[in-house]
C-alpha cells in the first residue's frame, strides 16, 4: 500500500512540478519583466528541510519566484530533475548520490556542508568501558551480544533503519561479512519512535545500541564521546554498489572512537544542492549562489534538535530558517550580492496535495496521553477513537511515527498518510496549510499543583493557618466567646447566692462560671460544677442544647479548613498565578499565555522536567495542555499533584486531513458524531482522563 501511495504522489509531483523559466526577451516592450521561477524540490527526511527553507529564501532574496519545495525520494528527484520536471533541491548527499545523477543532465554546485554527514554504530559509554567494547565484531562473542539483547532471543538488538532506506542494506551487509548475523538483528521499524525510546534507555541506564547520522537532532542527544563512544567496523567493507568509496571509510578526529583515523564502515558525505544543467546556464545567478551557500553543522543540528523538542509545525522551520539568516545577515548579503548585484527579492509558492489512500494510514507524533508508543505498540486517546472511526467505515488502521507536525502535513498532501493526529491543535496558521475535522476534544490550559502530602510540616502549617485566616473560623471564635462569656455571667448570677461551686465573690465566681460554662457546652461536663437551683438547671438544659449548636459549628470550621489545606494551596485558578513560580514547556501555549499575562514562566524544553521542577518545590505550578497534565496527575503523579481551577485559553484538537479529500473528511465527521452519540466517545474520554464530569 505504501508503495501505491508513493506512485500516486509521484504523478501529484509531476502536475505540481509547473512554471518555466521566463526569458526576458519574450516580455513585450515596455512592460516590466515577470519574476523567473524556481521549481524546488525537497527530500523526504524532514531533518533536510531546514537548509531547504534557506535555499528558498535566498532565492526570492536573488528575484526568483520559487514553487514548492514539492517532497521526492531520491530516485524520483533525481529522474525528474534530469528531465526538467524540477530545477533543483538542497539534499544531495555526496557520494552516496553519486549513482543517481546523470552527469551531462544534472549537476551538483557547491558543497553546503564538506564531509560532515556521517554514519555509524554506536554503544553507551558505561557499557563500552565496563566490557571493552571498541568494536562491531566484539558483539560477535554471544555474551556481549546478549547485554543488547532486549527481545530475549540471545542476539543484540541493533536499532537500525527503517526498511527500504538504503542505510537498512548497508547494516544488512556489514552483519552479514563481518559474521555477526548469529549475534546481532537490526531491529527495524519507525525510526523515531525506536530511537527516542533507545534514548529512554539509556537515561535509564540500560545499555544502548544503535545506528545514527549527522546532521541528525540525535547526537544532540546522546553526545558522541560523552554519552556513547562509536564502534569501529572490523574492516572497511560496502555493497558491491558503493565499493568505489571504500578508501574513505577511515576518518580522522572522530570524538568518542578508540583509535584516530576511525574505521567508521561508511564514507563521509558531502551536502549539496543539485540543479539541472540547463536550467543553471539559463539562470548563472542561481549558479553563483549555490556556489557558495554554506551551513554549518552545528547550526543544522541545533535546528534539528528544536524541530524535534516542540518546534515542529511548517512555521517553526520557516522561522528557523529566517532567523538563520538574520544571524547571518553580513554573509548572506555577500552571496546575494556576488550572485547579482542588481537582485531583488519577489515572493510566490505553489501549493497542492496528493490524493489520501483507502486505509486510514496514519502520520502520528508521540504526545501522551494522545498517542503513546510503547514496545512497538501505539495505543492513546486519539489512537483509540481513530480505530473506532475506521471499524465505523469499515477500514483498516496503519500507523507510522514522525517527529513534527510539519512531516505530518507534508505526507497528508503526497498521500503517504490519510490521517495526521497527535495533540495537533487547531489553529489558523495549521488551517492554511492543512484541513481538519470536526474537533475531537475542547479543551484548553490548566494548572497543575503539589497535594499538601509532599509538602514539609511547617509549610503545611502555614497553608493550614492561611486557610483558616481566608474562612469564617475567626468569626466563628469571636461568637464562640462572647456566648461562653454570657451564659458565664447568667449562671453565675443565678447559683451565686445558695451554690457553693460559684463563689460569691464575682472576680472569683465569674472564672468558675466561665470554665462551668466551656465545659457544659462541650458536653465534657466533669460534674465537679453544677447548678442547683430550679432556674439553673433550666439555664444548664437551655445552655446545653445551644452549646451544643455553637460547638458544633466551631468544630466543622476546623474540620473544613484542615481539608481545604490539604487539597488546594495558594493557587486555585489563573488570577493566582501572577507571584508565583510557574513551570511551563518552551514554545507551548502556555508559554505564550504566561507571557502574556505577565508572569514570567520558568521555562523548559520537556515536560518532565516541569513535572521534577514541580516535585522538588522549586515552582509552584505548572501550567500546559489540561488533557496531558490531567493524565499525568491520574497516572504517575496520582496521590502527589492535582489539577485546580478552571480551564482558560482554549484550543480544540482535530485530525489533520487532505483539503482535497473532503469525502474523507466528511466520513470522519459523521462517524465521530455517531461515536459521541452512542457514548463511546466518553468511554474513551474517561478511560484515558477521567471521569472529571
Amino acid at each position: 500500500m505504501r508503495r501505491t501511495l508513493i506512485a500516486c504522489s509521484l504523478s501529484a509531483v509531476a502536475l505540481l512540478a509547473v512554471g518555466a523559466v521566463v526569458p526576458a526577451s519574450g516580455q513585450p516592450e515596455g512592460e516590466p519583466a515577470e519574476p523567473k521561477t524556481v521549481r524546488m524540490a525537497r527530500a523526504t527526511w524532514d531533518t533536510g528541510w531546514f537548509q531547504a527553507e534557506v535555499y528558498r529564501l535566498l532565492l526570492l532574496r536573488l528575484g526568483y519566484r520559487v514553487d514548492g519545495p514539492v517532497t521526492m525520494e531520491n530516485p524520483d528527484f533525481y529522474r525528474a530533475v534530469a528531465a526538467g520536471e524540477v530545477d533543483l533541491w538542497a539534499n544531495g548527499w555526496f557520494p552516496t548520490h553519486d549513482g543517481l545523477i546523470e552527469k551531462e543532465l544534472v549537476e551538483a554546485v557547491g558543497t553546503q556542508v564538506d564531509a560532515g554527514a556521517l554514519q555509524g554504530y554506536f554503544v553507551d559509554v558505561a557499557t563500552a568501558g565496563a566490557h571493552g567494547i571498541t568494536n562491531l565484531g566484539d558483539l560477535a562473542d554471544p555474551e556481549v551480544a546478549a547485554l543488547f539483547d532486549r527481545d530475549g532471543d540471545g542476539r543484540a538488538d541493533l536499532i537500525g533503519c527503517e526498511t527500504g532506506w538504503t542505510c537498512s542494506q548497508v547494516i544488512e551487509h556489514h552483519l552479514d561479512v563481518f559474521g555477526l548475523a548469529a549475534t546481532v538483528e537490526q531491529v527495524q521499524g519507525d525510526y523515531s519512535p525506536l530511537i527516542s525510546d533507545t534514548i529512554a534507555r539509556f537515561e535509564a541506564g540500560q545499555p544502548v545500541l544503535y545506528y545514527t547520522w549527522t546532521p541528525n537532532w540525535t547526537v544532540g542527544e546522546l553526545v558522541p564521546g560523552r554519552d556513547v563512544v562509536w564502534l569501529e567496523t572490523p574492516f572497511s567493507s560496502l555493497p558491491p554498489d558503493q565499493a568505489a568509496f571504500l578508501d574513505r571509510t577511515s576518518i580522522p578526529g572522530i570524538p568518542g572512537c578508540a583509535n584516530n583515523p576511525c574505521e567508521v564502515g561508511w564514507p563521509p558525505n558531502d551536502i549539496r544542492a543539485v540543479a539541472n544543467s540547463g536550467f543553471l546556464e539559463a539562470n548563472p545567478s542561481v549558479r553563483r549562489l549555490l556556489e557558495q551557500v554554506v551551513i554549518p553543522l552545528e547550526d543544522i543540528s541545533r535546528q534539528n534538535a528544536d524541530m524535534v523538542h516542540d518546534e515542529g509545525d511548517p512555521e517553526d522551520i520557516r522561522r528557523h530558517a529566517e532567523e538563520w539568516l538574520v544571524v547571518n545577515s553580513d554573509v548572506v548579503s555577500a552571496w546575494i550580492e556576488a550572485a547579482d548585484p542588481a537582485a531583488t527579492a519577489v515572493g510566490g509558492a505553489a501549493d497542492g496535495s496528493a490524493a489520501a489512500g483507502g486505509v486510514f494510514t496514519i502520520a502520528a507524533r508521540i504526545l501522551p496521553p494522545f498517542v503513546i508508543y510503547d514496545e512497538g505498540t501505539y495505543s492513546g486517546f486519539e489512537v483509540d477513537l481513530v480505530r473506532l472511526i475506521a471499524a465505523q467505515l469499515g477500514m483498516t488502521v496503519e500507523i507510522y511515527a514522525v517527529d513534527t507536525v510539519a512531516k505530518q502535513v507534508d505526507d497528508i498532501h503526497r498521500g503517504l498518510a490519510a490521517v495526521g493526529l497527535g495533540g495537533v491543535a487547531i489553529t489558523g496558521h495549521r488551517e492554511e496549510a492543512i484541513d481538519f475535522s470536526l474537533p475531537l476534544l475542547d479543551t484548553g490550559l490548566t494548572i497543575m499543583t503539589a497535594t499538601r502530602g509532599s509538602e514539609a510540616v511547617w509549610d503545611r502549617i502555614l497553608v493550614f493557618l492561611h486557610a483558616i485566616w481566608g474562612s469564617d473560623l475567626p468569626w466563628l471564635l469571636v461568637v464562640f466567646a462572647v456566648a461562653v462569656l454570657i451564659a458565664a455571667h447568667v449562671i453565675w448570677w443565678l447559683e451565686r447566692k445558695h451554690n457553693a461551686d460559684f463563689a460569691v465573690p464575682y472576680r472569683r465566681g465569674i472564672w468558675d462560671s466561665f470554665y462551668w460554662s466551656v465545659v457544659t457546652m462541650s458536653t465534657v461536663g466533669y460534674g465537679d460544677k453544677v447548678a442547683r437551683g430550679r432556674s439553673g438547671r433550666m439555664f444548664a438544659l437551655i445552655w446545653i442544647a445551644l452549646g451544643t449548636l455553637v460547638f458544633a459549628s466551631f468544630t466543622a470550621a476546623i474540620a473544613s479548613s484542615l481539608a481545604v489545606s490539604e487539597l488546594r494551596g495558594d493557587i486555585d485558578g489563573p488570577a493566582d498565578l501572577p507571584g508565583n513560580r510557574v513551570a511551563t514547556v518552551h514554545n507551548s501555549a502556555g508559554h505564550a499565555y504566561l507571557t502574556g499575562v505577565g508572569v514570567g514562566p520558568v521555562v523548559v524544553h520537556e515536560l518532565e522536567q516541569a513535572y521534577d521542577l514541580l516535585a522538588r518545590g522549586e515552582v509552584e505550578a505548572v501550567v500546559f495542555d489540561a488533557p496531558v497534565l490531567r493524565f499525568h496527575v491520574s497516572r504517575e503523579g496520582e496521590g502527589e499533584v492535582a489539577t485546580v481551577g478552571p480551564l482558560f485559553d482554549k484550543v480544540q484538537y482535530g485530525l489533520m486531513v487532505s483539503e482535497d479529500d473532503i469525502a474523507l473528511r466528511e466520513r470522519i465527521d459523521l462517524a465521530l458524531l455517531d461515536l459521541i452519540e452512542s457514548g463511546a466517545y466518553q468511554h474513551i474520554y474517561n478511560r484515558w482522563f477521567g471521569a472529571l464530569g
